[in-house]
């Protein structure tokens, strides 16, 4: 007897240092998938911000107001922190990293120091000026050996977890992709010379709007189910789920959703008069078998379909098979910014699958615009003479007070960017300058 019970109270105590065993297995696992998510976040992170980095200097070298420049000189500053914040979070106490470390606090205090001084009174210097081109082509490369690195990460399932690995053991059999990665971003920015550097925040938000634009009569769920069965062209409308938004939404919305035949679809609709203010479906897209032209008539046809008149299409674009086309509202011959919305084309076939129109219903109305007190060639002048302008016309955009403002917009290039500038068509201030995006690199040669 006393056998059979040593025999049960041996099985028990083997049986708990198993579960205890497995408890602590499970704990470590999630220990390492928490840290191994907290470095793929880091890293991302990084590679956006060294991305608007470069983006932010190239502005800056585009602008031409010293008004404007301090603040854009704090956003730098500000991201350059946010970068740095990014390297700090990742395992690479091991590898000599310093270089790009100080390149980014060298890139801070120069920008830091330069925007709390009086630029009315004491300008950028030719030597700072030239500081910022090389800090531009530096930044730039940076980005692009990241942005490579980013994808064999992606494109390989690489783990952070085996980077700390190999750094801790210095393991030469290891994959050390990423490692090598870094080592070529410090390389690159050994080539950068600190005697640049001469010794010499921002960050607001537009105003809120109600959504002015919103018309019609209030819609009950049966007939928001109908539209949405109309917009996401799905046959049975009972396989489209309705739900209301609640009090304290910032405006009165259907959500409408469906899951059929390998599509996933969602949308939010206001209640007064039926208007799609988002619209999302994912499904596998696959080869495109009409041109990005050809997707910009569709999404044309369909902002007709939603009686969005006078829209004109100012930007498109095209990622993975699917096309991308942002419009504005014309007033007469003046572009309006603020009432924009933008389309997504599948490539393949034609159809509909993204729209956002939160800005059009914000603020679309018929606007009384004063006269330009500044021709063109007026406000030309208040360009950067080394910008050369290819385009200019007339456009409403909100300044960074919120505040909707007439401006003459001119397109031009600056080395090998393009900048969209807007001059202010009433007192010649420069209202903004942004750098336009180009055709990203593709990586599926990388080694």
């Amino acid at each position: 007897m006393m056998r059979w019970i040593l025999i049960a109270v041996l099985a028990v105590a083997v049986g708990a240092t198993g579960i205890w065993g497995y408890q602590e297995h499970q704990e470590k696992n999630a220990i390492l998938v928490q840290a191994e998510n907290t470095y793929q976040r880091s890293f991302h992170d990084l590679s956006y911000h060294m991305d608007l980095l470069h983006d932010q200097i190239g502005t800056t070298l585009a602008m031409n107001t010293k008004e404007r420049l301090s603040p854009q000189l704090a956003d730098i500053w500000r991201l350059t922190s946010e970068a740095h914040n990014d390297v700090g979070q990742l395992p690479l106490a091991l590898l000599p990293f310093n270089k790009t470390e100080e390149f980014l606090s060298d890139i801070g205090d120069f920008s830091y120091n330069t925007a709390i001084r009086d630029l009315e009174k004491d300008p950028l210097t030719d030597g700072e000026v030239n500081n910022l081109e090389s800090l531009y082509e530096t930044s730039g490369e940076i980005r692009d050996e990241l942005r490579k690195v980013q994808h064999l990460v992606l494109e390989n399932n690489l783990r952070w977890m085996d980077v700390q690995l190999a750094l801790a053991t210095n393991d030469k059999q290891a994959d050390n992709t990423i490692i090598d990665g870094f080592e070529t971003v410090e390389k690159t920015v050994e080539g950068y010379s600190e005697g640049n550097l001469g010794v010499s925040m921002t960050g607001t938000s537009n105003k809120k709007h109600e959504y002015q634009s919103l018309n019609g009569e209030n819609i009950d769920e049966k007939q928001a189910q109908k539209k949405a069965q109309k917009l996401f062209e799905v046959k049975d409308a009972s396989d489209i789920k309705i739900t209301k938004s609640g009090d304290g939404a910032e405006v009165a919305t259907y959500s409408a959703s469906f899951h059929k035949d390998g599509r996933d679809g969602y949308m939010d609709m206001s209640v007064k008069g039926g208007h799609p203010i988002s619209l999302i479906i994912n499904r596998e897209v696959k080869d495109p078998g009409i041109s990005l032209n050809e997707g910009m008539e569709k999404a044309e046809d369909y902002l007709k379909s939603l009686e969005m008149e006078d829209m004109e299409l100012f930007q498109s674009s095209q990622y993975n098979n699917v096309g991308v086309y942002n419009f504005l509202y014309t007033q007469g011959d003046v572009r309006i910014y603020p009432d924009s919305v933008q389309v997504k084309v599948a490539l393949d076939n034609g159809d509909i699958l993204g729209f956002t129109s939160r800005d059009y219903y914000m603020n679309h109305q018929e606007r009384d615009l004063p006269e330009p007190k500044l021709t063109a060639e007026e406000a030309k002048d208040k360009v950067n003479q080394n910008v050369k302008i290819q385009e200019n016309r007339l456009a409403v955009m909100e300044n960074d007070s919120g505040e909707e403002v007439l401006t003459h917009e001119f397109l031009g290039v600056l080395g090998n960017d393009t900048y969209r500038i807007f001059i202010n068509a009433l007192n010649g201030a420069e209202e903004k300058v942004e750098k336009l995006q180009g055709a990203e690199a593709k990586f599926d040669d990388a080694v």
